[in-house]
């Protein structure tokens, strides 16, 4: 009750207004992912998953949370998001979210969510245009610290839930052929927008790319982190990744979907990541509960990254630079 009390007064004060991302004085600027929380309403397991969340965010002190999907599994859509967003609103942190397959399974749809997200404080995500498949494909702005001017953007895509009945041996969604292409236009058009030079790039969704697969391989692949379990990705590959890799911009790929999992690792010139499991027995997964912090460092095509967890500060601590990855 408390709790509650406290979320519908800050959402009485901070109404509806657009929060500003921008690198802090120390050209840094600090993104919290937070992913499949699977959280459902008066279940104690749940809410200590959120206590504990919420231990690990005031060590971390992001400039921005980024929730990617699956983390309301409850018939009470607005009062379990209340709960969970709460995380965000009480820290006064602006946040984002992008959709799982389970976000709009229990009554409410991914345009009602949406819809109800977007009238709360500190919320930057959007529906994003109507002509792409999807609800959420959009992307943000992080200003320099020096000047008013984009120094990173960071893009939000809807990876669907689950593949048509037609398809026989994958299970989940993949993104749809207008998605690639609102992606290369809209990067195309940011990188004129910077004198030919594409801005540093993070993506956020939820299921994985199939190229997430070929991480499996360690000894020809750098993987930093845990691999217990088999990537589970959508059921067919539309070409999202070679967009990336062509169009330049895109630094790494944040999912998450796959509890037991939460490597980054290196293809190419991009990092596939993993977010840290962040849920509790309501859903499987024996990780403790935690987050992945990405660091993004200003005027350069580089970011940090660790794992934060209830149990350690920083696991898995990697570096990615010149298009290289190395655990530091």
């Amino acid at each position: 009750m408390k709790t509650l009390l406290i979320f519908m007064t800050l959402l009485f004060i901070s109404g509806t207004a657009r929060a500003e991302l921008k690198f802090r004085n120390n050209g840094t600027f600090r993104i919290a992912q937070i992913t499949d929380v699977h959280h459902k309403l008066n279940h104690s397991n749940a809410t200590e998953a959120l206590t504990n969340l919420g231990i690990v965010l005031d060590k971390v002190k992001p400039d921005l949370i980024f929730f990617t999907g699956d983390i309301v599994v409850d018939q009470s859509m607005k009062q379990a998001w209340n709960e969970v967003i709460g995380l965000a609103i009480q820290r006064n942190i602006p946040w984002a979210v992008t959709f799982g397959n389970h976000d709009d399974e229990n009554g409410s749809t991914r345009v009602e969510i949406m819809n109800y997200l977007r009238s709360l404080p500190l919320c930057l995500a959007v529906d994003g245009p109507g002509s792409v498949a999807g609800v959420g494909n959009y992307f943000l702005r992080v200003e320099s610290s020096e000047r008013n001017a984009t120094a990173a953007i960071l893009y939000a895509l809807d990876s669907h839930s689950y593949s048509p009945e037609t398809i026989e041996q994958e299970k989940y969604g993949y993104f749809d052929f207008s998605q690639v292409d609102w992606y290369r236009t809209v990067s195309r058009q940011l990188t004129q927008e910077n004198n030919g030079k594409p801005y540093p790039a993070l993506a956020f969704f939820h299921i994985p790319l199939r190229e997430y697969g070929l991480l499996n391989d360690s000894l020809k692949y750098t993987r930093i982190g845990s691999r217990l379990e088999t990537e589970c990705y959508g059921a067919l590959n539309t070409g999202m990744y070679a967009a990336m890799f062509e169009s330049g911009d895109i630094m790494a790929t944040f999912a998450g979907h796959d509890h037991l999992n939460d490597y980054i690792g290196r293809l190419n010139t991009i990092c596939l990541a993993y977010g840290r499991f962040s849920g509790s027995s309501t859903t499987y997964g024996h990780l403790p509960t935690g987050i992945r912090v990405i660091e993004l460092l200003e005027n350069e095509r580089a970011f940090r990254t660790w794992i934060s967890d209830t149990v350690d500060e920083r696991v898995y601590p990697a570096f990615f630079n010149n298009n290289r990855l190395i655990s530091e």
